[in-house]
């Protein structure tokens, strides 16, 4: 039987399941207990089995078939999930895809996965795989808990000026007397302040109960340096590690609760939350299977069909206008009516293509949880994805492009911009980084911003290198505004790496971002604060081949303003303008609004005088607004938006051209490129 006529729909099938099976694992990750999720995965990997037999691919069927195992083997609570099992898992889901892409490009679908297999195999049989031991630091992860005595201890002292310390101190392994070497490093402390706890206890420490490690808080007058200082002195001290502790930010999980059991109040209380998120979790559920239920009345079609639906519609919008115009220049009223009624038929039918070929961003943005969370366990680090807007949607053909400029930009933010939780922690910050990916719509273009909590650029260091690169001279670095030194990192081969590794450092990679994204007529642009954090805001163009806009006269050419950008139209009198820091301004609705006169932005030639009269066009970008002055209205309308070609790919806050119904050509106005 021939299969062929099958592949395309299978590989698109195969596709979706093992983008289910990834979203899966990673909500497994979060609730372990919840078998709803196992079935779900065991349903995706059951039917990408089936599908696989059928067509003869046998190897990703026997790859699917061994994941199932571990699946089953956990739904029949036989084996615990944890974050080394899924880790295997997750290989072999990637194996997976591999596999299905080496199909979907005319290969086999054949790849040696007997590593991955023997590793399943093995979690079937029970042997889990042990849990990875710290990357970056020998130091165990042991912690001080406080109670209200041990905190009210720590205000005192900190109001009296003393700084709190917790001592992660490790002794070497060949350490004959582990509690003389406690009691010289007590001793040493005590010199310079006081210890206020240790984990484990004293007693523990006395008796040589514990491994090699143990941790004390200190209150002392002295510097991290210093008690750093004293105490690696002490010998057979392996690794010292001083932590600044902020007793304002010591979080309430920290303090160990003086009173355990909970009041009847308070006992109500928590059922009653546990309660209301039990029914949230089941209307979630609920919701989810009533989106599946609309998801699956759909069809594909293939973009290039798409692509020919468009062009001929975008030239019978241009048809459209000319017929417009005609039938107002003759004023034929059986014509005028004919045409009205084709008008309201053909903007239907606009609406219904465009729709057609608008994706949600989420198509982009499933990918990354997992990528993160791979980065994460690569790095040792903790990092939560919040994904806001992942229901704007964008023309398919951004959509395929702007793939790989988000993957650099999430990796860069995860590896240089998130510190380690240990440096968090010492700087006051929750240990676990925050990475916002946010979309969202504003005017004709969508925007998508990359925002961590993390170290920030280190201005000064972004100087040094492009200088000693030959980026920038010295005498140009000293004029630089800090956005212009943050854009130096765009620049080829540029990186503040110290070391190089397999995820960053090689230089590669932002100046690719941003080639990609002005390609696509976008931009980029950063905005970062040291120790704060940085944000990464990408311009897009909806490409929406059709538009409407407010048509506009500046002298004697005509422009046109996307309506998407426009909150309101007025006119003022020339006393009602006012100057604010060197710049004509108007009192908008209580907000100063600063004026920009087109004619002298675009040069217009003047044939006529300006009266006492001016039209304005308020326009927005995000929260910022400016007023536009032109000569008169014309009207609102819908145009065919065209590009102006490669000899015309920088001109200044011109987004394309459009011809008009009498065959005149207006240039299109990128309002956003003109508030800054």
């Amino acid at each position: 039987m021939d299969m062929s006529q099958y592949l395309e729909i299978f590989i698109d099938e195969s596709k979706e399941h093992l983008q289910t099976i990834n979203e899966q694992l990673l909500e497994l990750e979060k609730s372990p207990d919840d078998l709803s999720i196992v079935n779900e995965i065991f349903r995706s990997a059951h039917t990408l089995k089936g599908m696989s037999a059928t067509m003869g691919f046998e190897d990703l069927a026997n790859l699917t078939h061994q994941m199932e195992n571990v699946l089953d083997g956990i739904r029949n609570h036989k084996i615990v999930v944890t974050p080394e099992l899924l880790d295997v898992v997750f290989r072999a889901v990637d194996d997976l895809e591999a596999m299905v892409n080496s199909i979907a490009s005319g290969g086999d679908g054949k790849r040696d996965v007997r590593e991955v297999v023997q590793q399943l195999k093995q979690i079937e049989k029970g042997d889990i795989p042990p849990a990875k031991t710290e990357q970056h630091s020998t130091m165990s992860t042991l912690t001080q808990t406080y109670g209200e005595f041990e905190y009210n201890v720590l205000q005192h002292s900190k109001e009296q000026g003393f700084y709190t310390y917790e001592i992660h101190v490790k002794l070497r392994a060949d350490c004959l007397l582990k509690a003389a070497r406690v009691f010289m490093v007590f001793d040493a402390l005590n010199q310079v302040g006081e210890v206020i706890k240790a984990n484990p206890s004293v007693e523990l420490l006395e008796e040589e109960k514990f491994d090699q490690e143990f941790v004390v808080t200190v209150v002392s007058k002295e510097s991290a340096e210093k008690l750093h200082g004293l105490v690696s002195k002490v010998s057979e001290v392996e690794e010292v590690k001083v932590t600044v502790i902020d007793v304002d930010k010591l979080r309430p999980n920290e303090l160990v609760p003086s009173q355990p059991v909970l009041s009847e109040t308070e006992a109500a209380v928590t059922a009653e939350k546990e309660e209301q998120k039990e029914e949230k979790a089941a209307e979630q559920k609920e919701e989810k299977e009533q989106h599946k239920a609309v998801t699956n009345k759909t069809i594909r079609v293939n973009i290039e069909r798409l692509d020919i639906l468009m062009n001929l519609f975008e030239e019978l919008v241009i048809d459209r206008g000319r017929l417009e115009q005609i039938s107002r220049e003759l004023n034929h009223p059986e014509l005028h009516e004919t045409v009205e009624r084709m008008s309201r038929i053909s903007s239907d039918l606009q609406n219904i293509i465009l729709n057609m070929r608008m994706v949600p961003v989420e198509t982009v943005f499933n990918r990354f949880p997992r990528m993160v969370r791979q980065l994460a366990r690569d790095l040792g680090k903790k990092i939560n994805l919040e994904i806001i807007g992942a229901e704007t949607e964008l023309d398919r053909t951004v959509i395929d492009e702007i793939g790989d400029p988000l993957v650099h930009l999430l990796r860069n933010a995860i590896d240089h911009g998130i510190e380690m939780p240990d440096v968090r922690r010492a700087k006051g910050k929750p240990e676990e980084g925050t990475v916002k990916l946010k979309a969202y719509h504003s005017g004709n273009h969508v925007f998508i911003e990359i925002e961590d909590d993390g170290a920030g650029i280190n201005r000064e260091k972004v100087l040094q290198k492009a200088i000693n690169k030959g980026i920038i001279s010295k005498q140009n670095a000293a004029n630089l505004t800090d956005k212009q030194v943050y854009e130096l990192i765009f620049a080829s081969g540029f990186s503040t790496a110290d070391k190089i590794s397999d995820i960053s450092g090689r230089g590669v990679g932002l100046d690719v971002v941003k080639s990609t994204i002005e390609s696509l007529g976008g931009s980029v642009t950063i905005d970062s604060q040291e120790g704060i954090g940085s944000i990464f805001s990408i311009q897009l163009p909806l490409t929406l081949s059709i538009i409407s806009v407010m048509l506009v006269e500046i002298q004697q050419e005509k422009y046109a303003v996307p309506l998407s950008s426009i909150i309101e139209t007025a006119i003022i009198k020339r006393e009602d303008i006012l100057h604010a820091h060197h710049q004509k301004v108007i009192d908008f609705r209580g907000k100063v609004v600063p004026l920009l006169f087109l004619k002298e932005v675009f040069d217009v030639p003047v044939v006529k005088e300006d009266n006492d009269f001016f039209s304005v066009v308020i326009v927005r970008k995000g929260e910022k607004m400016a007023g536009l002055v032109v000569d008169s209205f014309i009207g609102q309308q819908e145009v065919v938006l065209k590009s102006l070609g490669n000899y015309l790919t920088s001109v200044f806050a011109i987004s394309g051209a459009t011809i008009l119904g009498d065959g005149q050509v207006a240039l299109i106005i990128d309002c956003n490129a003109l508030i800054k």
